[in-house]
């Protein structure tokens, strides 16, 4: 070969070599960085040439793919329901996704390797792989029945309701919330324009406040205080008594901690029960000073708090009594207030806790997960997280909080023919807001069937009669949905 055609051919192989180079690099190096690029417009187009999988509640559609007949976009995802679910369900975007739609992506697009050997048979067969179904624990009836109480109290606030017995998630709303139809479109520019309008809204209707954000509990936080006092003396009980001044003096400080309005607490000595049906502040604070922090904090690790994240799939913030500081900042946290942050969904844990006989269960928002042939895939098995405290402990602390809406401050979450435990809360906030209002509860007391916990931010008038005016009949609506009532 002479030497013209030897150079051609020495250039051709090194090109040749660097092209083979450069298709490797892309293909095993740069491959998921061009897949996820937002230029990619392949992307695009490919998450609506599938028809994902539906989110169902029970006999009820949350969210499904419908065909087009738009060759450009062969489905389109709709959310029957829309706001009502908006905060479980999520959105499917056309760059992203998020809640339900983001935790079981995989499942819902048909691409998990849970559904191989689904998508080998359609290969074969000729059809077209269809996503997974997801089904949910939600129980549409308290679903709505939390909305509609939350959305009419014109206040911003969550809710969750649990299966005690095994975590399964009944319930879980959050206010104000959004449409997620518009999010969902083939439209890069409209559903930009939408998303963005939502995520300035200073009202943040893109939170979900059940899990994602955390508030002081205040005196819902009491359930756990007595929970650790109970444990740490097995002769206790409902009619211990127990010393209960106006004012409480807190050590190293000029300051103390009042009842409300420093108020008395009967006759300055009570009984266990009567502490807590009133919501009395300063033998709280005492218990929580005697116990020590340490104990404290090891009984609230025993409701979850402060443990491993928890995720439903989606993950869920962290709850936690605060750092350890001194005695004063200890008597605080031990109501509910200084550092001491909570979940709503944390805080239903601690009801249902307490109803489930000292046992928390972990909590799970994905009933079953079925594919398009209606073949199992998932199912889920309920499973402990935690025993909170003794079964003893747990009839004791029952009994105290059943008195809580007979006798105390939770009247208004009675329902007639059913016996409701319950505690009521109001949090401190910073600023000149007003304190949020809570409840937590359970029903029936003796076989529970659901436990609740809501926050309605900045709906208390200062006392714990406010979480019980204001957010208790929230709950009782949820419950009384639960219970077919």
């Amino acid at each position: 070969m002479n030497s013209p055609l030897k150079r051609v051919a020495l250039a051709c192989m090194l090109m040749f070599g660097l092209l083979m180079l450069n298709v490797n690099y892309l293909q095993a190096v740069r491959a998921e960085d061009l897949r996820s690029d937002s230029r990619n417009v392949r992307n695009f187009y490919d998450r609506y040439e599938v028809q994902r999988g539906r989110i169902t509640a029970g006999n009820k559609v949350l969210a499904e793919s419908v065909e087009t007949g738009d060759n450009t976009f062969k489905y389109s995802r709709r959310y029957p329901e829309g706001k009502v679910y908006a905060p479980i369900t999520g959105f499917f975007a056309p760059e992203s996704e998020r809640d339900i739609e983001r935790a079981k992506n995989d499942l819902l697009d048909g691409s998990s390797a849970d559904l191989l050997i689904r998508r080998s048979i359609d290969l074969f067969s000729g059809t077209q792989t269809k996503g997974a179904n997801v089904d949910l624990t939600i129980n549409p009836k308290a679903q709505e029945a939390a909305y509609k109480a939350l959305s009419e109290s014109g206040k911003k606030g969550a809710l969750v309701a649990i299966e005690p017995k095994t975590g399964a998630i009944l319930a879980m709303v959050s206010v104000p919330t959004y449409d997620p139809n518009p999010l969902s479109k083939a439209d890069k520019a409209g559903v930009n324009k939408a998303y963005e309008k939502l995520a300035e809204d200073e009202d943040q209707p893109l939170l979900n406040r059940a899990i994602e954000r955390t508030y002081p509990p205040g005196s819902t936080f009491k359930v756990v205080t007595m929970a650790a006092y109970l444990e740490s003396d097995d002769t206790l009980g409902p009619q211990s008594q127990i010393d209960a001044p106006t004012r409480l003096d807190l050590p190293n400080t000029t300051a103390d901690l009042p009842n409300h309005g420093n108020s008395a607490c009967g006759n300055g000595r009570v009984t266990l029960s009567y502490a807590l049906e009133k919501s009395c502040n300063t033998p709280f604070g005492k218990i929580g000073m005697d116990l020590g922090y340490d104990a404290m904090k090891e009984q609230a690790a025993k409701f979850g708090i402060g443990g491993e994240q928890l995720e439903i799939p989606m993950p869920v913030s962290a709850s936690s009594i605060g750092e350890e500081e001194d005695q004063a900042a200890l008597a605080q946290a031990s109501i509910g207030q200084r550092n001491n942050q909570m979940t709503p969904l944390q805080m239903a844990m601690v009801a249902a806790g307490v109803a489930n006989n000292g046992v928390v269960m972990k909590p799970y928002l994905v009933n079953k997960v079925a594919d398009a042939e209606g073949g199992e895939v998932e199912t889920a098995d309920p499973e402990e997280l935690s025993t909170a405290m003794s079964e003893e402990t747990a009839a004791k602390l029952k009994e105290m909080m059943v008195n809580v809406v007979n006798l105390g401050t939770a009247s208004a979450a009675q329902i007639p023919g059913v016996a409701v435990a319950g505690k009521t809360g109001t949090a401190e906030t910073s600023g000149n807001r007003a304190p949020h209002a809570w409840f937590v509860s359970f029903a029936p007391a003796e076989d529970p069937k659901v436990a609740v916990a809501l926050i309605v931010e900045s709906g208390s008038a200062g006392d714990d009669a406010s979480g019980g005016q204001t957010a208790a009949p929230i709950a009782r609506s949820v419950m009384e949905a639960v219970l077919g009532r």
